[in-house]
Parts: structure tokens; C-alpha cells; sequence
């Protein structure tokens, strides 16, 4: 990744430019050396939102764009008339490696040596390589009652309530998975749909390839699949699985591990492995990007074969990479945008936007998708800006009408 620890991240909104975030620290863990980072881009209400990750090689920069990605996701999903108001972005990493058996302690001990924050301001939960049962123990254990302690005083209807609503909605299971491990995907799948009809293409025949296959990914791909694309390739931290006429999305769903690898010894009829370095290699329509962040770059821009990429992961995309893409013609639907509807589902729960029920929570994600995809393309039409550059300004005209609410 071309940017050190220490520098501003680069700039991924077409044009505005990067401010100092509202606050940043660096943690050391004294018994590994490991690194730990959190970032409030900024506050609304008091309160910033962002997940916690550990990957190998995290850094502030990395962290620090990570925070900002958040808070235009969360002012630009809001809707008048609904319960949940957007709060402020933010995030937090460690440079340590998840599968290590000292990282459990790793990550008890940056939330406990945090905890004051998760108390006052931050709003955390799972990201890449953190689980959120996890996360709700170390919690816990630093003596506090939820993960999300600082939203729960803007619930109307009291804590209690929202957290039973949301202990609810993660206990409902759909087509065997659960929902909570669902709405990601399902929405990056509305995205793509989404995005296809404001090009007057149809679904049905069309290629996809889904990098990651984890919830996010998994998700995704079954959506898509059910929607009548070809899932022509999955990719997993072991390689690829491809087939050109399509692989049997449910197959691979129901022999993945917890840890979002496909079983190679159980793969459906047709289904070939492929190396890991080959992952852009399967040309397909659409490319969904639900991995790692940075995995397009300057050194594997010019292998992307698609016309649509869409961020399911977020920053999966450098921004000269980007801009390359565009000028090639490739349609680049922006993290933000993408992959709203996991953390969405979370606040519209809890405040009570919807129950603990899969039809309202994907009916919601579904209308509020196709809103905003409908609202950026059409502004892009208007304007020539990318879809990056007119989700940004419609996310800035959102969160400048909370600045100033009480906290």
C-alpha cells in the first residue's frame, strides 16, 4: 500500500479535500508490540460509528480513510421520517495477525486500554478480521454494558428496548444463514441490480466474479445468483473457483467454514480451482470487490476484465486505480454506497426503523438501495462526475443539515 503510517489517506472523493480527522491515537501492546489505531473522523450527536479490523499491516492511513468512508455512509443512507439520524464516522485497526493464538488478548487489551472512548463516543463493532462476539466480550470485560454505549441514549424508546430488538434480528435465520450475516451481501446484490437498470441492462445472463466469500461475500453472491447471473468465480484467501457456465452458489454456501474459505474437496460439478494470484483472471460483467482493502491497485488495475466493479469491501479500490478504471469505461459504484446496508440494518433495529423480521429488514434495504442508486446516477448523468464524486456531495449535503444537533 503506497501510504506510510503517519500520512493523511489518500483522496478517494473526487476532488475534496482531506482534513484533520476530529481524533486520532496510537496504542502498543506491551506484551506483543502490537499496533493499534482508532480514528473519530468527526461527531454528530456526540457519537461517531465504525467497525474495529486487525489485518497484518494496518496502519493510521489505512484507519484514518477507513473513518471517513464512514461517516459519508452514514449521513448518506438517511431518509426523512426515520427513527435513526446519522451519527459521525469512524474506525479502528490493529496490525496483528487474527488467526495468531495471542490475538484475542490483543484485541481484549486495545478495547480495554479505549474503553473510555467506547464509552463517551465510539460506537464499535466486527470488521475484517474481528468477530463481534469477540468484541462484545472484551467489552464486557472492561466494564461496559454494550458495544454501542454511546448510541444508546438517543433510542426513543429506552436501551433496553433497542437491545433486545437487536439480540432479536440476530437470532432470525434466512435460508439458513443469518440475517445478520445476510443484509451485507443482500444489499451489495441490490446495488449491482440497481445499477444495472440505470444502464438499461438486464440481470439475467450477465457474468459476475465475487472476491471473498465471506459473509459479505457469500451473501452477495447468492443474491446475485438468484437473481439470474452467472457466478462465473468466487475467490477466498486459498485462491479462486471458477465455471464458466455459472457454479452452484448454494453448494459452495453450504461447505464454506466460518472463515469464508470454499471446501475444495466438496466442489459442485464443473467448479475448478484456480491460484490465488489468478484472481483477476476470470473476465466476467460484474466484479464484486469483498475482501481486502487496496486489492485493486496500480500494479492490477490494467487485469480488471468487467464493466461494472462494485466496493462491497470497503476502500477495495485505490483511487489511481479508480481513475484509471473510469477512463476505461468501467462503472465504479463506491464502498459507501455499496455496502451500506450492514451497518444501516444494525441502527434501523435498534432504534426501531424495522423489527427483528427479514422480510421488513430486506424490503427496507431494498427501497433505500434503489432510492439512492436512482438519485446518483441520475446526478451523474446531469454533471459528468463520477458516481464516487456525487455519492460524496449528496453524503456532505446529508450530514450538513446534523451539524450543531445536541448530543
Amino acid at each position: 500500500m503506497p501510504v506510510g503510517p503517519s500520512s493523511l489517506p489518500p483522496d478517494r472523493s473526487g476532488g475534496a479535500v482531506n482534513r484533520t480527522p476530529h481524533l486520532q491515537l496510537t496504542w502498543s501492546d506491551e506484551q506483543t508490540g502490537a499496533q493499534g489505531y482508532l480514528v473519530i473522523d468527526r461527531l454528530l450527536r456526540g457519537v461517531a460509528s465504525g467497525g474495529l479490523r486487525m489485518r497484518p499491516g494496518c496502519t493510521l492511513a489505512e484507519v484514518g480513510e477507513l473513518a471517513r468512508t464512514m461517516t459519508l455512509k452514514e449521513s448518506l443512507v438517511h431518509q426523512p421520517g426515520d427513527r435513526y439520524l446519522p451519527f459521525g464516522g469512524a474506525k479502528g485497526g490493529i496490525d496483528f495477525d487474527p488467526s495468531s493464538p495471542d490475538a484475542p488478548g490483543v484485541l481484549t487489551r486495545f478495547l480495554g486500554a479505549v474503553s473510555p472512548l467506547i464509552h463517551t463516543y465510539w460506537a464499535v463493532g466486527e470488521d475484517l478480521g474481528t468477530r463481534q462476539e469477540a468484541i462484545d466480550a472484551a467489552v464486557a470485560a472492561a466494564g461496559l454494558r454494550s458495544c454501542v454505549e454511546p448510541a444508546l441514549r438517543h433510542v426513543p424508546d429506552g436501551p433496553a428496548a433497542g437491545l433486545r430488538r437487536i439480540d432479536d434480528a440476530f437470532a432470525v435465520r434466512v435460508d439458513g444463514l443469518g440475517l445478520g450475516d445476510t443484509v451485507g451481501g443482500y444489499g451489495v446484490a441490490q446495488a449491482v441490480l440497481a445499477t444495472l437498470a440505470e444502464t438499461d441492462e438486464e440481470p439475467v445472463g450477465l457474468t459476475a466474479v465475487v472476491q471473498g466469500f465471506g459473509s459479505m461475500g457469500g451473501s452477495a453472491a447468492r443474491y446475485l445468483a438468484r437473481a439470474g447471473l452467472r457466478v462465473v468465480g468466487v475467490v477466498d484467501r486459498d485462491g479462486v473457483v471458477a465455471d464458466p457456465d455459472g457454479l452452484d452458489v448454494e453448494t459452495l454456501l453450504a461447505h464454506r467454514s466460518p472463515e469464508g474459505l470454499v471446501d475444495r474437496d466438496r466442489l459442485p460439478s464443473g467448479a475448478r480451482p484456480l491460484p490465488r494470484g489468478e484472481w483477476l483472471s476470470v473476465a466476467s460483467d460484474v466484479l464484486v470487490t469483498a475482501a481486502a482493502s487496496y486489492a485493486v491497485d496500480d500494479a492490477n488495475e490494467g487485469d480488471v476484465r468487467c464493466g461494472y466493479l462494485v466496493e462491497a469491501a470497503n476502500v477495495s479500490v485505490l483511487p489511481s486505480a479508480e481513475k484509471a478504471l473510469l477512463e476505461r469505461g468501467v462503472i465504479v459504484v463506491p464502498d459507501f454506497l455499496a455496502n451500506f446496508a450492514a451497518n444501516s440494518w444494525w441502527w434501523w433495529t435498534l432504534f426501531g426503523d424495522i423489527g427483528a423480521d427479514a422480510g421488513e429488514a430486506l424490503a427496507k434495504i431494498d427501497k433505500t438501495m434503489w432510492r439512492l442508486v436512482q438519485d446518483v446516477f441520475a446526478e451523474v448523468r446531469a454533471t459528468g462526475l463520477s458516481p464516487r464524486e456525487v455519492a460524496t456531495r449528496l453524503a456532505e449535503r446529508h450530514h450538513a443539515r446534523f451539524r450543531g444537533l445536541p448530543g
